[in-house]
């Protein structure tokens, strides 16, 4: 068998599931910094053409880690009420991020019109329509659902990679800062989940 035989005969015993299950599980175990796709050969215990078979490039691995991880969203027994429909999709799309390690990072970092990503997205969008957005404002509130999810869970996961501690109290206390001085026990707030809500009311708070 040559070498360019090689891949293909591989091949026959993974699919793309796998590979991007493997990936995820590097992901969890080692974070985003380690997803590669040498890395995931080395996981499987094959060569990196075979992952490459099944994801092109190591942009596309990460396309399909996104839409792997959006998946877990559950799109079954939501509310009725539009506004509340739209809370309810936009927490089970945190806890999905926050179920992965740097899962945030893995998403935002990507562009994955895939299947789960646009089934999530329409989700959102036709409870946003149902409340009676135009097309514009749907897509544009959809967005800034997605950029707080996306932003919060970030911080607060590369929180907790660093220990779960930060602190302004070594930039401030020569009042040059006043307004962030004043407001610094707030900014320092620890609670993502109150500061998420927080979000999506005021997102929703719609004029």
């Amino acid at each position: 068998m040559t070498k360019k035989q090689a891949p293909e005969a591989s091949r026959t015993r993974l699919d793309t599931d796998t590979v991007v299950r493997a990936a995820l599980d590097l992901l969890d175990d080692k974070g985003a910094g380690a997803v590669s796709v040498r890395g995931v050969a080395e996981r499987l215990g094959v060569r990196m053409n075979t992952v490459l078979w099944h994801a092109k490039t190591k942009a596309r691995l990460l396309e399909l880690m996104a839409d792997a991880i959006v998946a877990g969203v559950r799109l079954d027994g939501l509310p009725e009420p539009w506004q509340e429909r739209v809370r309810e999709l936009s927490r089970r799309y945190r806890r999905v991020l926050l179920a992965h390690r740097d899962g945030a990072l893995i998403v935002t970092g990507t562009y994955a019109a895939e299947p789960a990503t646009l089934r999530y997205s329409d989700a959102v969008l036709q409870a946003l329509l149902d409340g009676g957005l135009d097309e514009r404002r749907a897509a544009w509130t959809l967005w800034n659902l997605q950029y707080l999810a996306l932003g919060l869970t970030q911080e607060e996961q590369a929180l907790a990679a660093q220990g779960g501690e930060h602190s302004l109290a070594g930039a401030l206390g020569e009042g040059r800062y006043p307004a962030v001085e004043r407001v610094a026990a707030a900014l320092e707030d620890g609670d993502f989940d109150e500061r998420f809500e927080f979000g999506v009311a005021r997102i929703l708070a719609l004029p």
